[in-house]
């Protein structure tokens, strides 16, 4: 699912908000979670999951097509662990 399919269906379940308030309203809570991960913070939602940063430190690597060393800055990656309730949702078995 992309944002715009997103938007979409939540407009298309509250058909008393408007599209454009409803993407405004996505795009906000996704700003603040990228506001949030930048600073270094973690943001958690509950049975959802929770988003981190986590640093790579500096490392020697390969180039695949010539096999040269190249040096690798250190840098930072959003890191994603699910919440209990989301896998627990994930892994349902149907029951017979």
């Amino acid at each position: 699912m992309i944002k715009s399919e997103l938007v979409q269906r939540i407009a298309d379940r509250n058909p008393h908000l408007y599209l454009r308030d409803v993407e405004n309203i996505v795009n906000a809570i996704l700003d603040e979670v990228i506001e949030a991960l930048s600073r270094g913070d973690r943001v958690e939602l509950r049975g959802f999951g929770a988003f981190s940063v986590k640093k790579r430190d500096a490392r020697v690597g390969r180039n695949p097509r010539t096999g040269d060393q190249v040096d690798v800055a250190e840098k930072f990656v959003p890191f994603f662990k699910t919440g209990k309730e989301l896998r627990e949702r994930l892994n349902e078995q149907e029951e017979a």
